[in-house]
This record gives C-alpha cells, structure tokens and sequence, in this order.
C-alpha cells in the first residue's frame, strides 16, 4: 500500500474520532461552608449547566447528566464491605468504573445496617463521624490506602470507553488549601487541566468543572486531602483526610465512531482506494 493511501485512511478515521484540545476552557462552579445550604446553589447550577438527569439504564442518551449520591447501594457492598470497583457500570449502570493505587473502595455504612458498623467510616477511625458531614444523608464514599480515585467513563452498562464534557463532586472536611483536587485527562492521556476544591474545615465543599470549547474527559483523577483513612490518619502533615460525597456528571459519549460512519468510512475508502489506483495507472502509461 501506498504513503499516499496510507496517509488518505489516516486522515479519514482521525475526522471521524471525536476532537480533543489540551487547551482548556472551563466554567467553574465552587463552593464551601459548614452544610449542605452552602454549596446547594452552585450544585443545583451545575447540574442545570449539563441537562435533565438520566435514568440508571444501560445505553447513552444523547445529552443529559448522571449522578451518583451513594445512598442506595445495599449493605453487602457498603462498610464493612468493599465496594466493587464497577458498580455503578454493572449493579446500576451510571458509565462510571473506579480504580486507585490503594487496596480498593468502601461506601460508609448506614445509621441501620445489619452490623452495627458506624456510621460515616467510624469502622475505620472512631474520631470520624464527628468530622464529615453528608450532602445527601447518609452514605459517603472513598478510596482504601490511597487518596487517589481515578474514574474512568464508558457507555453506561457497557465496555465501550466514553467521555463527558462535565465532573463535579462534594467533599466533606478538606482543611488544606490547594490539596483536593479535580485532574481532567482526554482519551489520548493528555491533562485537561488541575482544580482545587475550597476548604470548609469539618464542612462540604463542592467543585464541579464544564468544558465548554470541546474538550472531552475520558478520565478524572480525584486526590483526597493528603492522608489515607485509618486508625491512625498520620501520613499527612499537617493531616488533612477527606472523604467525598455526591458525584455529577454529563452523560458519558462513546468516543468510537458509530457503525454506521464505520461503514460510511469503509465504502469511501474503497471509492478513493478504486480512484487512486486508476490515477496511479494512467499516470503509469503516459510516463
């Protein structure tokens, strides 16, 4: 086959895969205070800025928002058990898979719960229940031996990769400055940028990030404070350990073509391989 060939399919199929920049244009929405009424307007705009909430179904409805708020995964996946990692892409399909450096995830568990484990990761550290708060009672969520949550998107209910154009989540008692954080990666790896979460020292903090200039999210790396959970959270120094609540999100877009644009693609191609090829020859014959 030839450069030119080659060089015609490369441009084809990169028309066809959706656009991604690594300059970024978001709009911001940031707040912090002692409870939920403080950061209820800039997550209620939020959510207006990306659209209806969809139901959990499999599939990817054309615009619209997902959420996760915790509160009603069941007791076998909540403290003192783990939370699977896929979830909420399998049990109840949002298009949102978890991964961390850590040991795995735990959602806290309920003020009623068949263990008697208390509530908002009391199992873990006592002191802990009397330092997070909740934004939709009760549930909160977090990663294990990490600070690290890395959410990746895929049509919901589904293995094909997805992007949003949209991530917002409410953290409980970020004391530290410039520590938690949002961190936007595109589909080919390349950062869409870093944003920090305000504090609000035993309070809610919400930081939700829109792209409004093309830019797609196939990853959002969170960092929680800078201490792991545990009986003794001393890792940080001074310590800050934050634990989120709420997450919001667009609704995640596969980021391959459709068959039909596939198909459309290959009957082209064969079109300008068959164009090509006569071109080339009657060049041939009057050389």
């Amino acid at each position: 086959m030839s450069q030119t060939y080659v060089k015609l399919i490369t441009i084809i199929f990169a028309l066809a895969l959706p656009a991604t920049t690594g300059m970024a244009a978001p709009v911001i929405f940031s707040a912090s205070g002692t409870d939920s009424t403080a950061i209820q307007s800039q997550v209620d705009a939020f959510r207006t800025q990306l659209g209806t909430l969809n139901p959990n179904v499999a599939g990817s409805f054309g615009s619209g928002r997902r959420e996760i708020n915790w509160d009603g995964v069941p007791d076998a996946s909540a403290a003192p058990n783990n939370l699977p990692a896929n979830f909420f892409n399998s049990n109840s399909p949002r298009g949102a898979v978890f991964s961390t450096p850590g040991t795995g995830f735990q959602v806290s568990a309920n003020a009623s719960n068949p263990t008697s484990t208390p509530i908002e990761f009391g199992n873990i550290n006592a002191q802990y229940p009397d330092i997070f708060r909740t934004f939709s009672p009760q549930r909160l969520f977090t990663a294990l031996g990490s600070n690290i949550t890395d959410v990746n998107f895929f049509v919901p209910g589904t293995n094909i990769p997805a992007t949003v154009n949209g991530f917002g989540a409410v953290f409980t008692d970020v004391d530290l400055a410039n520590t938690t954080s949002l961190q936007f990666f595109d589909i080919n790896n390349n950062s869409l940028g870093t944003f920090f979460v305000p504090t609000a020292n035993n309070g809610l903090s919400f930081l939700g990030v829109f792209f409004d200039a093309g830019e797609r999210a196939a990853r959002v790396r969170i960092t929680s404070g800078n201490s792991i959970l545990g009986p003794n959270d001393s890792n940080g120094n001074p310590v800050d350990v934050v634990v989120m609540d709420d997450f919001i999100y667009s609704e995640p877009q596969a980021t391959v073509p459709e068959p039909a644009t596939v198909l459309l693609l290959s009957t082209g191609l064969a079109g300008i391989a068959a164009r090509y090829r006569r071109g080339k020859a009657g060049l041939r014959k009057n050389d």
